[in-house]
């Protein structure tokens, strides 16, 4: 488990990029509050690991936590949706899902350490049990290859990640909550089926680039990814949210009149947030350290509601 002694042999999560204080800096972000003080979080919260053995532990009982979280959500459709969190110690390995285990029902023994041609390395139960989804393995074994920063990727087949999702478009910022996503998150605009090919994998990692935290696939949903277990979370539980708002402010500008040619709808014609006042408000809640200390949170109250059913 966690402790909070001093970093040990084994390294612990790589350490988010730290926020930019808006005081600190000289662009124009730094005039949108004169004097704004940070929220004061420092990287010492972060949890600390004697051994890879120890780090490992710790993370498979968070990644089944999350599963139970998007479980909890309302995140699965049939068998599809998946997470994964890259080993520590075998660093071109992850564990992930089984395919066909529902989400509400996984624990630390169903999970499968896979690594990147597909093999499962250990884990998971007889039969059914040691099944890979071959969309999973394809998409998240590019994207842990491609990108070395990256801890865990979720993906699932939301309800209005997926509406979002048809128009091909990214999120605009129109709320506090979206500038978290002002920075690192992409669009793939192509549909090519079931993820089923090396190629397509490719296709959606080189879409999330080097720094992207999120892609919003065409017609498929999203994706989102961490230097932490957490921040992954964090950022795909709160895109789902921000899409459906975005759908529903979309829903009052057509009610009211609203177009893109220049009707403003009677005054119902969302505002979107200026670009130093997104990167001021990005500097305190998009960072990696805040996804991480926002994703702890919802974990730690799902564990407390779970009482240790999903470490069996």
């Amino acid at each position: 488990m966690a402790t909070a002694a001093a970093p040990a042999p084994a390294p612990s999560n790589p350490a988010p990029a730290a926020a930019v204080t808006p005081a600190d800096s000289d662009d124009p972000a730094s005039t949108v509050q004169k004097g704004a003080k940070s929220f004061g979080l420092d990287f010492s919260l972060l949890p600390k690991f004697a051994s890879h053995a120890e780090h490992r532990a710790h993370l498979k009982a968070r990644l089944a936590a999350a599963f139970r979280l998007f479980g909890k959500n309302g995140y699965d459709e049939g068998a599809a949706g998946h997470i994964t969190v890259r080993d520590p110690e075998r660093k071109d390995c992850f564990w992930v899902n089984p395919f066909g285990r529902p989400f509400s029902m996984i624990t630390l023994s169903d999970l499968l350490l896979v690594d990147h041609e597909g093999n499962v390395v250990e884990g998971g139960k007889p039969g059914m049990g040691q099944l890979v989804n071959r969309a999973a393995f394809e998409i998240h074994s590019k994207i842990h290859a491609a990108r070395p920063d990256v801890t865990a990727a979720c993906h699932a087949h939301t309800t209005y990640g997926r509406a979002f999702s048809v128009f091909g478009r990214t999120l605009p910022i129109t709320t506090q909550d979206a500038c978290a996503f002002h920075r690192g998150l992409k669009v793939y605009a192509d549909f090519k089926g079931v993820v089923l090919s090396e190629g397509e994998g490719l296709r959606i990692a080189k879409a999330l680039g080097d720094d992207g935290k999120a892609v919003i696939m065409q017609n498929h949903g999203f994706l989102t990814v961490g230097p932490t277990i957490e921040a992954a979370v964090f950022w795909f539980v709160t895109l789902e949210r921000l899409c459906r708002l975005q759908m529903m402010v979309d829903a009052v500008e057509a009610a009211r009149g609203a177009s893109a040619d220049g009707g403003d709808g009677d005054g119902w014609r969302a505002k979107e947030i200026g670009e130093a006042e997104r990167e001021f408000t990005w500097r305190q809640i998009g960072h990696e350290f805040s996804g991480w200390f926002q994703g702890n949170a919802y974990l730690m109250e799902m564990e407390d509601q779970l009482h240790g059913a999903h470490l069996k």
